[in-house]
């Protein structure tokens, strides 16, 4: 599959989603991953975090077609790695339709792949 990359308008941004209590066990953290829209033919338009403190605004400047990837990077001076991982899809009535939440260590994470069943990351 031939991927089209670009970036999404988070750079910096996943600070605040992980700015959290002093009780979180990160000394702060950055780093880079990758999500890939794995889906034969499903848009992604959402992409949100939380870190125990509610949900994030959507971190996507825009859809994210199948085929597509997109970058993200996150800066913490404290903060906690362990994040819920939500995905919203473009539904057939233009509204967005939410994934499973799931458990992601975005610290350790390189790649988040959205597959048309499953989500999974390494």
């Amino acid at each position: 599959m031939n991927l089209i990359s670009k970036t999404i308008a988070v750079a910096g941004l996943l600070t605040a989603g992980m700015l959290g209590s002093a009780a979180l066990a990160q000394s702060g953290a950055e780093g880079t991953f990758t999500i890939y829209n794995d889906t034969a033919g499903n848009v992604v338009v959402g992409f949100y975090t939380n870190d125990g403190t509610g949900w994030s605004n959507n971190w996507l400047g825009d859809h994210m077609m199948p085929g597509q990837s997109a970058s993200a990077e996150f800066f913490a001076e404290t903060g906690s790695c362990d994040q819920l991982f939500q995905v919203g899809w473009l539904g057939g009535d233009g509204s967005e339709v939410m994934d499973e939440p799931i458990s992601i260590d975005i610290c350790q994470a390189t790649n988040v792949y959205l597959g048309d069943n499953e989500i999974k990351f390494d």
